[in-house]
């Protein structure tokens, strides 16, 4: 997602229903399913390294399509002997490694569908899940999260046995198969049609009980081939690339990236601990990654804090703003002028390099999804050599349906139709899409699928935004987290609040004033940012508690949403905020495992907070 900031879409798109479409090169037919695919590439190119997998001693070693497909059809042949039948549901609770794309691949190879858990999810929030979607077995990664799935057993009688990873799942399943039953999987695998369910995606869940997306093999596998057949996707994802993933695989977004991977022949690694990925970038060198805007704004507020102070601050801070008037400059008619590249020659000498040798030095395109980006960013890392590329999707969209591209991109907006897509605004200005990558609907719940969709088959986006006469598409707010103050103003809160997240100090906003006389915000501070940010300013190290009260660390923020109110009109201006004494995380409830913040149990807990902005 992305909001307009000082790009401006473009003026004349058809006010009533604007349309951006994009063709896809293949039509999933109704014999093609994920196994079947994959299985033919294994089939077609059995030396080809799909795979390295990290070992014990922090190398990365190659698994060839031969060595994969032996390793799932072991795992199936087990599978088939636990009494594993078609359309049986296996859970799948683990973080981003090669045993889930393992386990993935052997559960469809059975004609199951594995369903995945959040890492981070509680037992209530697993309960539900294995409750709604009737699991009969599941897959942990660790002991702990094993724990927490065999205690749901005797709740749910439907729910039979756990196997933990680092406890030999993997071994233990397989000893379990017989070799004559290879043609029951090929059996197996045949008989899935394109339009069968392939997975249930339980969306984060900002709002109230998450709903579980029904996804079909059509609907990934259309997203999962059109976009490497692009022109231009290309460019990015075919050849001799390859992918770290670190972002969860219980996502949609990390789970189409990862089937996209392997379709192209994209070397794939993982990266399950995001504490070691630094070091895994710089050993694996990927050639392109996928992450949420948080890691881009982190990178960079950790670039301008290890600058320190003095000289060294001066130079970076001078060449970052270098680096985004280049990007700036691209676009332009006239593009980058001379004086621009020498000072970017300099730059990537001085700056640049450093910062690209961070994520192994090999590092050209970056696919941000789930959050907005923010214009500046997005211009800084083109500037520094790595291209940020925006899109937009959401579980429902089996995660793409608009994208840029490196020869069609727009900085600020998501970009164009994803290929094989169609996207259009209704006249309440929500995002609409069509497509074959729409999903089924919600498991067990035929009132949210129908509210979900158009009376003529359009899925209802829950976003707002517009698109320009090229086709692209830029995105303004959440349509339910418009706030309406008490003069009547319309504010969407996603445009200050993507401003003011850029800042070192902040690590997130959420804007408030729904019936109130004016626009306020609840502000938190970025706790692994905050030491670095009082040395380089010559203050003593503080608690957060401390520097919520410090005034240069509340004139600092201050000025930050002084910068943010040049967006927007005086009318949808902050004109108060509050440094919340605690962050929002996954952990404390505030934030999904995706990142986004949860508004209503936010605006709930700090009710009083709130108030007080408006009463004192």
């Amino acid at each position: 997602m992305s909001t307009v900031n000082d790009a401006q879409p473009g003026e004349g798109a058809t006010p009533e229903h604007p349309e951006s479409f994009t063709p896809g090169k293949i039509t999933i037919t109704e014999t093609m399913n994920i196994p079947w695919i994959y299985r033919k590439i294994a089939r077609d190119k059995p030396n080809h390294v799909a795979i390295e997998r990290k070992s014990e001693i922090n190398t990365w070693v190659p698994v060839t399509w031969r060595q994969l497909e032996s390793e799932v059809r072991a795992v199936a042949r087990g599978l088939i002997a636990l009494g594993v039948k078609p359309g049986d549901h296996i859970a799948i609770m683990s973080h981003t490694r090669y045993e889930f794309t393992l386990f993935d691949l052997a559960i469809w190879s059975v004609g199951a569908q594995g369903v995945p858990i959040y890492e981070t999810d509680s037992a209530e929030q697993a309960a539900w899940i294995i409750e709604d979607s009737r699991i009969r077995f599941a897959i942990a990664e660790t002991t702990q999260m094993g724990e927490i799935l065999t205690s749901l057993q005797k709740r749910h009688k439907h729910f039979q046995q756990t196997f933990v990873i680092e406890a030999g799942a993997q071994n233990t399943i397989s000893a379990l198969g017989n070799l004559e039953d290879d043609s029951e999987i090929d059996r197996r695998i045949d008989a899935i049609h394109a339009d069968d369910l392939a997975t249930i995606i339980y969306t984060s869940g900002t709002t109230g009980r998450p709903k579980g997306a029904r996804l079909s093999h059509r609907n990934l596998l259309h997203v999962a081939i059109n976009g490497p057949l692009d022109d231009n996707l290309s460019a990015i994802v075919n050849g001799n690339q390859r992918t770290l993933l670190f972002l969860p695989m219980a996502h949609v977004f990390a789970r189409f990236i990862n089937l996209m991977a392997l379709y192209c022949g994209t070397v794939v690694g993982y990266s399950p601990d995001t504490k070691n990925l630094v070091a895994d970038m710089q050993s694996f060198k990927p050639t392109y990654v996928l992450a949420v805007p948080r890691v881009f704004e982190k990178i960079y507020n950790a670039a301008d804090a290890k600058a320190g102070h003095g000289m060294k601050l001066k130079l970076f801070r001078h060449y970052a703003k270098a680096a985004i008037a280049y990007s700036r400059a691209m676009d332009t008619p006239e593009g980058v002028t001379a004086l621009q590249r020498a000072e970017h020659e300099v730059g990537d000498r001085l700056v640049y390099q450093t910062l690209r040798s961070i994520t192994g030095g090999n590092l050209r395109y970056a696919i941000s999804g789930g959050a907005p980006l923010g214009e500046r960013l997005g211009h800084f890392f083109r500037g520094v050599g790595i291209t940020v590329i925006e899109g937009y999707g959401l579980t429902e969209t089996s995660a793409p349906t608009t994208v840029n591209l490196p020869g069609a991109q727009r900085i600020g907006s998501v970009g164009r139709a994803y290929p094989g897509t169609r996207v259009s605004v209704d006249d309440d200005g929500e995002i609409i899409a069509q497509g074959d990558h729409i999903f089924l609907g919600y498991n067990n719940n035929d009132k949210a699928t129908k509210a979900a969709m158009t009376d003529d088959g359009w899925f209802r986006s829950g976003d707002l935004g517009t698109i320009d006469d090229d086709g692209f598409v830029w995105v303004t707010g959440r349509k339910k987290e418009l706030i309406v103050t008490a003069g009547g103003k319309n504010v969407a809160p996603a445009v200050l609040e993507d401003r003011l997240r850029g800042h070192p100090l902040i690590s997130q906003v959420v804007v408030v004033g729904d019936g109130k006389p004016f626009i306020a915000a609840l502000v938190t501070l970025d706790t692994e940012m905050l030491p670095a940010w009082m040395k380089n300013h010559g203050l003593e190290p503080s608690t957060v508690t401390e520097a919520i009260a410090d005034p240069q660390v509340l004139a600092a923020i201050d000025r930050a949403v002084k910068r943010a109110n040049e967006a927007v009109s005086r009318a949808e201006s902050i004109r108060k905020f509050t440094v919340l004494p605690v962050d929002f995380t996954v952990q404390n409830g505030y934030l999904t495992p995706s990142l986004k913040v949860k508004r209503n149990a936010v605006l709930a807990d700090f009710a009083d907070t709130i108030e007080q902005l408006y009463t004192t």
